[in-house]
């Protein structure tokens, strides 16, 4: 029997991947883009999977039962490669890595031996019935999908972690060199890494406990509605993440935590170089402001000046321009009559909402409500 509902949302997610398939052929061959296309593929095969089942083509097929398994064995590994090489364009995924990822794969293949060749095709229909069920092979098929569940759940968990520590990193890095990192921090990444542990996560639980006859939360519909959003989601977000250049990363974050390289005297004399640019000069309104160009404009190198924020100011680049940015907001709010927007912008940041996220850090509430309570006070005292 069809599941009908299932069947029409997994159908149109493979709709989904095809169109975007479709697209990364038109897209730049950079090495995400690459590792993308993988994904999406992979992802087609997930889907097809959850349509075998749903659609009831497992009645006419029985023999390829299973056959998803060890390839959603890849879908981590290919999650944090396509991270990888977002974040780390100058970086390659090595051989040694790509043999790790495959070792996911050969565990399941060897788990589903007993499963795949001790079982006819009349034999593995006949489980899906209760009443025509063989109870030694159903204890088979039991232990083939629980133990395929758990080492989904514990590979692809591990790759999401590290997908989280690489973006953790990748974002420190960016703080070191730009006062604006939208547009490069891939925050959004982040988000979908946790989105897509869900959808993981509740895939591995139903899968194991359908076998237990354990039915929770109407996943049947949930699982589908809720992965069609992340899937749509991912994509939209994939495709409008810009490129980075190799002059906008390094292959390794900064250390701020070795011994200084230059004397104490030399880095209150950067600071104080650093300070006259920001005070005297506003460079901080410039909203592309960076490492290189602060460098250029105080002819100290790079080096010197990131060795002087971490070592002897104690912040990073990202911190110490927004600062000053935030202290000329607060001037604008309780001085003038103009829109927040319009003071985010003037003084140098991008976008609003990372003026109200470095705002509300840097004094504790919104522009908005700072705005708010001094009119509060001013109203008071007079």
């Amino acid at each position: 029997m069809i599941n009908v509902v299932p069947t029409i949302l997994y159908s149109a997610m493979m709709g989904v991947i095809i169109s975007a398939l479709a697209r990364t052929a038109w897209e730049p061959r950079y090495k995400q883009n690459k590792y993308l296309t993988g994904l999406l593929f992979l992802l087609f095969i997930h889907i097809a999977g959850e349509l075998y089942i749903y659609s009831g083509v497992y009645r006419y097929a029985p023999s390829i039962a299973g056959f998803q398994l060890p390839i959603r064995m890849l879908l981590g590994p290919a999650l944090y490669f396509y991270a990888f090489t977002a974040m780390l364009p100058t970086r390659r995924v090595t051989l040694k890595s790509q043999l790790i990822a495959l070792s996911g794969p050969l565990i399941i293949v060897v788990v589903m031996i007993p499963f795949v060749f001790s079982m006819s095709s009349e034999q593995k229909l006949a489980l899906a019935n209760p009443s025509t069920r063989d109870p030694e092979l159903w204890k088979v098929a039991i232990f083939t999908c629980a133990t395929a569940a758990i080492t989904f759940i514990l590979f692809t968990f591990a790759y999401l972690f590290a997908a989280f520590v690489l973006h953790a990193k990748h974002k420190q890095q960016l703080m070191d060199k730009y006062s604006a990192i939208e547009q490069r921090s891939m925050d959004w990444l982040r988000v979908l890494l946790f989105l897509w542990g869900l959808v993981w996560l509740f895939y591995a639980a139903d899968y194991a406990l359908t076998f237990f006859g354990v039915k929770w939360l109407s996943i049947g519909v949930f699982l589908p509605v809720f992965e069609l959003g992340v899937l749509i989601s991912f994509v939209q977000l994939a495709f409008k993440q810009i490129q980075l250049t190799e002059s906008e990363k390094s292959s390794e974050p900064m250390v701020t935590d070795r011994e200084a390289i230059i004397s104490q005297d030399k880095m209150g004399l950067i600071a104080n170089k650093l300070t006259s640019a920001m005070v005297e000069q506003s460079l901080y309104k410039d909203e592309d402001l960076s490492l290189n160009s602060l460098s250029n404009h105080i002819s100290v190198s790079e080096n010197h000046i990131s060795e002087t924020l971490s070592q002897y100011l104690e912040t990073n680049f990202f911190q110490f321009v927004n600062r000053y940015r935030v202290e000329e907001a607060k001037a604008l709010l309780t001085n003038s009559e103009k829109l927040v927007s319009t003071i985010a912008y003037e003084v140098g940041f991008k976008s609003k909402s990372t003026f109200n996220s470095a705002f509300k850090k840097q004094v504790g509430e919104t522009p908005t409500a700072y705005k708010k309570s001094f009119q509060y006070k001013k109203a008071a005292i007079e």
